[in-house]
Formats: C-alpha cells, sequence, structure tokens
C-alpha cells in the first residue's frame, strides 16, 4: 500500500508507460523458481498470464537454484518497472523462494524480509497472515497448480515472498499505520500499473476507512498533508492512530468511499488553496489537475463584504496564489478561510448525499496554525 511522487520520472515528450504491480511481479518470480525448482531450469524471461488475459514477460534479476537443501528450495528475482506512476515500490526487488511443503498442505504463503504481516481487522486478509492481497494470491496460485500438474505432482508448495529493502520502503507507505508491521504489501487487482492513477494511494485510502470502520472507530480525519494532520492531531488527541487517513489530494476517493461505507462523522483538514479547490466541487485537489478559481474567490469575498469585495477585486484577480488572497483579506478583516471551509463542507455533504456523515472542516495554515474550523 504504498504511494510516493516522483515527478521527475513524468516526461512530457512521449506517452506515460504502464508498469507492472508487486503481484505480477512475484507471480512471475515464483513462476520462474517452481519452474526451476522442477525442472533444473530457469525460464528468464518468465511469461505469465494477467487476470485481464495480457501476458507480459519479466527478466529475472537474481536466481538460485538449491537441489540438496532440506527441503530443495529455488529463488527467483524479479525488479518492479511501475511504468511512469508515482509508486514507491519503483525499481523494488520482488523475490520468490519456493520450496516443497507437507503433503496436503497445498500452497502455503510466507512473508520473507520486507514483506509485512496483517496486525489488524479491516483490511482483505486477516491478521496473522502475510500482507499478500487475495489477486496476487490468486495469480501465484494458479501458477503453481499449472506447474505442478505439468509435471505431476500435488501443489503443496511454500512460496516466501521478499522485498529486498522493503521494510524501510514501507516506512514511507500506510503500512505502519494501517497495523501492517514489517514490511510493504503485495498487490495489484489487474497486474497492471496505470500511469498516475493514483490508484495505491485511492486504495490506501479505502483500506484506511475499512481498518477504521472494523475497529469500530465512529470519527476519521482526512488530511491533504503533514501540517494539516498535526493540526488535526492536536484538536483531537483523544484519536486512534487509525483514524487518520492520509487522504492528501483525494478528496473524492475518500468521500465517494464514506458514501458507501460511511462512519458517523469525517473532518477534513487541509491547507487553504487545497481546501479551496474542494469548496470550488474539485475532488482531485492536485496541482497538475484542479486549480484555484481567483474568480470563485472573489464572489466569496464579495458574499462576507460586497464594498470589500469591490475594493479588493482588482488585487484578488492578479492574485499569484490562494495565500496571496487570503493575506488581502485578513488585512481587511474578512474571515474568507471560515467561508471557504463553509463551502466546502456543503459541497462535501452534497456529495455524501444521505450517507448521514457529519463533516467538519479544518483549514491550517502552513505551519499548522488553526485559520478556520467550520
Amino acid at each position: 500500500m504504498g504511494f510516493e511522487a516522483d515527478e521527475t520520472r513524468k516526461p512530457e515528450d512521449r506517452p506515460l508507460r504502464r508498469g507492472w504491480t508487486t503481484g505480477a511481479c512475484a507471480t512471475a518470480a515464483t513462476k520462474a523458481a517452481l519452474a526451476a525448482l522442477l525442472s533444473g531450469d530457469f525460464p528468464d524471461p518468465v511469461e505469465i498470464r494477467l487476470p485481464k488475459g495480457e501476458t507480459p514477460a519479466f527478466a529475472l534479476n537474481r536466481q538460485e537454484l538449491r537441489p540438496g537443501s532440506a527441503p530443495p528450495r529455488a529463488m527467483a528475482a524479479i525488479v518492479k518497472d511501475a511504468g511512469d506512476d508515482p509508486d514507491v515500490t519503483h525499481l523494488a526487488e520482488i523475490v520468490a523462494t519456493v520450496s516443497f511443503g507437507q503433503p496436503g498442505s497445498g500452497v502455503v504463503f510466507r512473508a520473507g524480509p520486507g514483506v509485512g504481516m496483517v496486525t489488524r481487522a479491516g483490511l482483505p486478509i486477516p491478521p496473522g497472515e502475510p500482507a499478500i492481497n487475495p489477486v496476487p494470491r490468486q495469480m501465484m496460485r494458479e501458477v503453481v497448480e499449472a506447474l505442478c500438474a505439468a509435471h505431476g505432482r500435488p501443489a503443496d508448495l511454500v512460496v516466501e515472498i521478499s522485498v529486498t529493502g522493503g521494510e524501510e520502503l514501507a516506512r514511507k507507505t500506510w503500512n505502519p499505520r494501517l497495523g501492517i508491521v514489517g514490511g510493504l504489501s503485495i498487490l495489484g487487482t489487474t497486474g497492471i500499473v496505470h500511469p498516475f492513477s493514483c490508484s495505491a494511494w485511492i486504495h490506501s485510502i479505502h483500506r484506511g476507512v475499512d481498518v477504521a470502520r472494523a475497529a469500530g472507530l465512529s470519527h476519521v480525519i482526512g488530511s491533504t498533508g503533514s501540517a494539516s494532520e498535526d493540526l488535526a492531531r492536536r484538536l483531537y488527541p483523544e484519536l486512534a492512530e487509525i483514524a487518520y487517513l492520509d487522504m492528501g489530494d483525494f478528496a473524492g476517493g475518500l468521500i465517494k468511499y464514506l458514501k458507501a461505507h460511511p462512519v458517523e462523522r469525517l473532518t477534513i483538514a487541509g491547507g487553504f488553496a487545497k481546501l479551496t479547490k474542494l469548496a470550488q466541487g474539485a475532488m482531485d485537489l492536485h496541482s497538475g489537475r484542479s486549480q484555484v478559481d481567483l474568480a470563485f474567490l472573489l464572489e466569496a469575498v464579495r458574499g462576507l463584504d460586497p464594498a470589500a469585495g469591490e475594493r479588493l477585486a482588482p488585487a484578488i484577480l492578479a492574485a499569484n496564489t490562494a495565500k496571496e488572497v487570503l493575506d488581502l483579506t485578513q488585512e481587511a478583516g474578512l474571515d474568507l478561510a471560515g467561508e471557504i471551509a463553509r463551502q466546502a463542507r456543503a459541497v462535501s455533504l452534497e456529495r455524501l448525499g444521505d450517507a448521514g456523515v457529519a463533516v467538519e472542516i479544518v483549514v491550517a495554515d502552513r505551519k499548522g496554525g488553526l485559520l478556520a474550523r467550520v
């Protein structure tokens, strides 16, 4: 459940490349390792079939066959290519080690170094299991069963998935907050990472809501960044860690999921510019996908004080940033942050419909100070 932007990998002069999920890489590594365990030879590249029928091939980065170990085992490693998606696991080495299991055991999944263990309810995998999601498990299980059937053997295998350096990478993800300890998750539903789909982040938001609901929490907080989350933590020191959702720019991802999976109360905490875009009706608050409308801010100022709005109109419409508009209105004694919070709350409630979620908006300054709370 990891996502970290790296906009330096977004070239402007060519189409964006798709990439492969950790689940697809783990499946390919599993197939290569098991093929070597059964036949003595590693297929390189190794081809797999994805859930929607595509058949990509993956080059091996490392391989090792130990037929004399007890039990015999084989290891294959693949470097994940996330394409142009800003994913923290881009170029991570995904490792599968396969060994024969006990008769009748079926396929047993284990977490090797760098793959986390689930410790909290609310995730697709129950507590006590390796953080390998259902679709990657099914993909690997199908590979194991097909290869074993081709060699006339029962599919009693231990499949250990590791990620080189995964424990350190996991600190940049939601995993510690979600109760996944010791490393990354092995994810993917299609095997394909679509560039800048931001699916990993939105997936993490959804899982965060699931964990909070499973724990019986009635109040969750979605923040656009660290400063606004720090402010929310000061306002609600009694809330559990899992109540805090790293919403980032994806207000719509959180609100839409809460409409279908509600809690009693939602607090959205963010900076003035981000929440201005929410007040405008934008559900994606990223600077590359929505912009602050200075005319919208001017109308909000006019609603507070028509005379001040007319006086400040030229400066507002010529402003470079939302912060500049905020500063102008503060000097004039106007609570523009409060007005934006009210409008952002109205938009959020409208999108939530009849879900019964109470909404609070908290506006933070760049240092995490409180500008408005509605």
